[in-house]
């Protein structure tokens, strides 16, 4: 019975005491532009790194861009579906290592009241960059070597728009799987997905329409194709012109 007393009045004594550190949790907002300069800091030691990412887009466009053949019978189909293959894949290892690397070190600030919106919106908006510059470092030598009739901006958009959706998946990748897993399934996705939505069947009408390689491939087909009507109309009426009937 006085035991019990001792380890009540003790309770309430420690429980009684108030936080004499007066440490108070950072909002969201201070929270995200702390972490985005520390992801910023980070990506700029690994500015070799990233150059390295670049240099092997450089030579996957030229690889690509001279292999694939253009004709106006199948508008660089060719062209467009080693790009859709490649460029995810190599998309997804590179964002892989936004959060494969540090899954400890989140784990650990994040059970120090750490927001994990603010950091996960840092190092979003810090990997946009990538986002906005592999596209066109990609599309500077496979388009100097393929030269597709579609426009450069064309391309630039709807492979803008595909570096977007393949970063996302990265991320989850990333998040739930172990490293090895997340860069396995960072290779077989791309394949997977680009040869079955290139195939025509009963299959392919059903899943094609939640796959991002089959609206990818629609997007630069239909560019393309666009643009080379445009090209056999401008000279067809020049033809029609120059020679005029007797």
């Amino acid at each position: 019975m006085l035991h019990r007393r001792r380890t009540a009045s003790c309770d309430s004594t420690f429980l009684a005491w108030s936080d004499l550190s007066h440490w108070k949790t950072r909002g969201v907002l201070l929270q995200y532009k702390y972490f985005l300069e520390r992801v910023g800091k980070q990506r700029l030691r690994e500015a070799r790194l990233q150059a390295v990412d670049c240099l092997i887009l450089l030579l996957a466009g030229i690889c690509l861009g001279t292999l694939a053949d253009v004709s106006d019978e199948s508008f660089g189909f060719m062209g467009y579906l080693y790009t859709v293959i490649a460029v995810p894949l190599l998309i997804k290892i590179v964002a892989l290592r936004s959060f494969s690397l540090d899954k400890l070190h989140y784990w650990r600030e994040s059970a120090s009241g750490m927001s994990s919106l603010a950091y996960f919106m840092a190092k979003g908006t810090v990997d946009h960059i990538n986002t906005i510059v592999k596209p066109a470092v990609y599309l500077s030598m496979f388009y100097f070597f393929n030269n597709p009739r579609s426009s450069i901006l064309d391309n630039y958009l709807v492979l803008l728009c595909v570096v977007y959706c393949v970063t996302g998946i990265a991320y989850a990748l990333a998040i739930y799987f172990e490293p090895g897993q997340a860069q396995l399934w960072s290779v077989l996705l791309p394949v997977v997905l680009t040869l079955v939505a290139s195939k025509d069947s009963k299959f392919t009408a059903i899943v094609g329409d939640y796959i991002y390689s089959k609206w990818a491939l629609k997007a630069f087909t239909i560019a393309n194709a666009r643009r080379s009507g445009e090209s056999f109309f401008i000279v067809s009426k020049f033809f029609l012109h120059y020679y005029q009937p007797c």
